[in-house]
């Protein structure tokens, strides 16, 4: 695992609420005479649209998932308040993505899972603990977890984060799939079914949905 920081110069079976919003916009009535002076909102100084990354949902209180931040997902990620993000992927973080954090005080926390597809998939059970246990850590969150497209390893440190709360595989399945789509995989879905959860401190587990039945 690498650390990076803190600087100082985040009827539904899954109980998910997904944030995706932007900021809405009002646009006035034109004036009959169509005066080239009038300006619409987009001009508004201080005016800008929310865009949250490729895949973003809420996980619970304080946890969120995604894929990967772009830059013009950063005004968005700013609005969450986030203290760690948890990155699943080997590569090095980019630089406009180091410069970010660096400039919010957020702390990076790299497991360097590959991103193998199968049948040849190597899923470090491991880090995928060790990843648990910051999300467990409140001192952590806000908190944001993803990958390249929030999908396959975002989609098993969520479900065994699942099932210490005490979701039904059922449930955990239908939320993987749901972010995994056509790229589902039975190697995750498997990896997660035999994830063991005793050794985790299950008294830290975020409660605000804590089941899904």
């Amino acid at each position: 695992m690498r650390i990076e920081g803190p600087y100082d110069y985040d009827n539904t079976p899954m109980c998910q609420n997904a944030i995706g919003a932007t900021k809405l916009q009002s646009f006035p009535a034109a004036e009959a005479d169509n005066s080239p002076q009038e300006k619409n909102s987009f001009d508004s100084p201080g005016e800008e649209l929310l865009a949250p990354p490729l895949n973003f949902s809420m996980v619970d209180y304080g946890v969120f998932r995604s894929g990967f931040p772009e830059p013009a997902n950063f005004s968005f990620l700013r609005t969450l308040g986030l203290r760690s993000i948890i990155y699943l992927c080997p590569e090095p973080y980019p630089v406009a993505n180091a410069e970010f954090l660096k400039a919010n005080g957020i702390r990076l926390f790299q497991f360097g899972i590959e991103g193998s597809k199968e049948p040849f998939v190597n899923i470090p059970e491991d880090s995928i603990r060790e990843a648990l246990e910051i999300v467990l850590d409140e001192k952590n969150r806000p908190l944001l977890i993803h990958c390249k497209r929030g999908k396959h390893r975002t989609g098993c440190l969520v479900g065994c984060l699942r099932k210490l709360q005490r979701w039904c595989l059922t449930s955990i399945f239908y939320e993987y799939q749901r972010f995994a789509a056509d790229k589902a995989r039975v190697s995750d879905q498997r990896f997660i079914e035999l994830f063991e959860i005793s050794s985790l401190k299950e008294s830290c587990v975020p409660v605000s949905c804590s089941k899904g039945q």
